[in-house]
C-alpha cells in the first residue's frame, strides 16, 4: 500500500476533524489502523486528537470539577484517617502456610533467614496488608509533593514499628 496525495490529504483532514485511526482507516479503505498512526507520526500531526464536542456548556465542566475535588478529599482522607488511628492491633507473627484472606501479608526480615514471618494482623478490606503496612504500601496521590507530611508520616511510622 502507498500513501497518494489524495489519501494524505484525507488523512490530514479527518485527524484534525478528530476522527480515531481506525475510523480513518475505515474511510480511507485499503489501509490499517497501524498504518494511519504510523503516517500520521511521520507527517507530525498532533498528537493527541481532538476530542469531539460532545456537550460543552459550563453547568457541565463545574459539574465534572466538583466530582474530582470530592475524589481527591476522599482518597486523602482515607489515607490521614489511618494516619491518625493510634491503636494498631498487635503483630501475629504467621509462617506462609498459615496465611488466610484476612491475614497482612506484610514479609518481616528475610526469607533465608529462620526468623522470617508474616506481620498476620488482620487485613483491610480489598487489601493484603493491615493498616500500618498499608501506609507503607500505598502512597497516596499528591503525596510526592508534601515533602513534610512525608516525614511525619515516615517518623509515626517507625516510632509505632518499635513499640509495635
Amino acid at each position: 500500500m502507498s500513501w497518494t496525495e489524495e489519501k494524505v490529504k484525507k488523512l490530514k483532514e479527518l485527524w484534525g476533524k478528530g476522527n480515531t485511526a481506525s475510523q480513518i482507516a475505515e474511510i480511507i479503505g485499503g489501509i490499517s489502523r497501524n498504518a494511519v498512526i504510523g503516517k500520521a507520526h511521520r507527517l507530525n500531526l498532533s498528537a493527541k486528537i481532538k476530542t469531539r464536542a460532545i456537550s460543552t456548556n459550563q453547568n457541565f465542566k463545574s459539574h465534572g470539577d466538583e466530582i474530582k475535588v470530592k475524589l481527591k478529599k476522599g482518597r486523602r482522607s482515607k489515607f490521614k484517617s489511618l494516619i491518625i488511628e493510634k491503636d494498631f492491633e498487635p503483630e501475629n507473627p504467621k509462617q506462609l502456610e498459615e496465611l488466610d484472606d484476612n491475614s497482612c501479608k506484610w514479609p518481616i526480615g528475610h526469607p533465608n533467614e529462620k526468623s522470617f514471618y508474616f506481620c498476620g494482623r488482620t487485613s483491610l478490606k480489598d487489601f493484603s496488608y493491615c493498616k500500618l503496612h498499608l501506609l507503607y504500601a500505598y502512597q497516596p496521590k499528591g503525596k510526592k509533593e508534601d515533602n513534610n507530611d512525608k516525614e511525619e508520616i515516615q517518623n509515626y511510622i517507625n516510632k509505632k514499628v518499635q513499640t509495635g
